[in-house]
């Protein structure tokens, strides 16, 4: 029996009933691509969360929080540890319209947190409504647009410790948040977020969340991709569409992925495509964009299951 074969299994006896093996991940993300978790989870409770904690001590196997999977990009082969997907339990979003704070569990997804807001006559969450992800990916990577971000509106985060077994609440300045990031690491589970908004008109909101959701479909594709895949290098001054603009690239394929013919910083896969390919338009882009102007392009998009890009991570390259 391999090392990871023998790590699967001792995660398997303590997860019991909880833990799915072989559970292929490609439907649970918008690229619609990638292999099986090991292990996948569904936790409904912190005893679940306690039940993965103990699993993920006994077994050192890795996490990862798959969330609405808008925002991964997972190989082929799969992801050689445990994948977490938090129930409806914890998607509940709660409104106090007198002190203005909102509580939203990280499963709930960021559109409806804008439109419940905005229907509650609470400003700050409108550009929420293009962003489809959850909650909890949204604080992991300060999910952001139309010129704001979950940073601006943060309070706190309850978060559940997998590698102590605890959860903890955390001011937003302690979590390091910057441009599409944090320093929030994968074994920090977000569970909730609370946030402060302001006083706000509800029918002009209601015209903001529509603006924006016909400027979306006006320049961003649709169909299988997971947004905008590279961070801008230089935020409100250089970006990173352009400069990929600016080469060509527009229609580049590899395979069965192409850079979007709408948007240059949308990496597009085709139906049944592969995670591969995928994975080597963005190198190529990224390569492209580096010799012609400089600028070392870093992905917005989580990659998972690629040696080569782990070994280049631990290597101190910012991907």
């Amino acid at each position: 029996m391999t090392p990871l074969a023998s790590a699967v299994e001792v995660a398997g006896r303590v997860l019991g009933e909880l833990g799915a093996r072989g559970v292929v991940l490609a439907p649970l993300t918008t690229y619609r691509v990638g292999g099986p978790a090991a292990l996948l989870v569904r936790p409904t409770t912190v005893d679940d969360l306690v039940k993965v904690y103990e699993a993920v001590h006994e077994s050192g196997l890795p996490v990862l929080v798959v969330g609405r999977g808008s925002n991964l990009l997972i190989a082929d082969e799969g992801f050689a540890g445990i994948a977490i997907v938090l129930g409806s339990s914890w998607a509940d979003i709660i409104i106090d319209p007198v002190t203005r704070r909102v509580v939203a569990g990280a499963a709930a997804s960021l559109p409806v947190l804008a439109r419940r807001t905005v229907a509650a006559s609470l400003s700050g969450l409108e550009w929420a409504v293009g962003v489809p992800g959850s909650v909890g990916g949204g604080v992991r990577m300060n999910a952001g647009g139309h010129g704001s971000d979950i940073a601006a509106s943060l309070l706190t985060i309850d978060l559940f410790d997998l590698h102590r077994g605890s959860a903890v609440t955390l001011p937003a300045s302690g979590l390091g948040l910057r441009f599409r990031g944090s320093d929030l690491a994968e074994h920090q589970l977000v569970l909730s977020a609370a946030m402060q908004l302001q006083v706000g008109e509800q029918s002009r909101s209601e015209v903001e969340l529509e603006e924006i959701v016909r400027w979306r479909r006006e320049h961003q594709p649709g169909g299988q991709n997971a947004g905008s895949v590279f961070v801008n290098p230089v935020p409100g001054e250089v970006a990173a569409g352009a400069l990929i603009d600016a080469l060509g690239l527009r229609g580049f394929r590899i395979g069965s992925a192409h850079v979007s013919l709408k948007h240059a910083n949308f990496i597009q896969a085709d139906e049944g495509a592969r995670a591969r390919d995928v994975l080597d338009v963005i190198i190529a882009v990224r390569t492209q964009v580096a010799e012609a102007t400089g600028h070392q392009l870093r992905s917005e998009v989580r990659l998972i299951g690629f040696p080569e890009i782990d070994v280049e991570v631990q290597a101190g390259v910012k991907w």
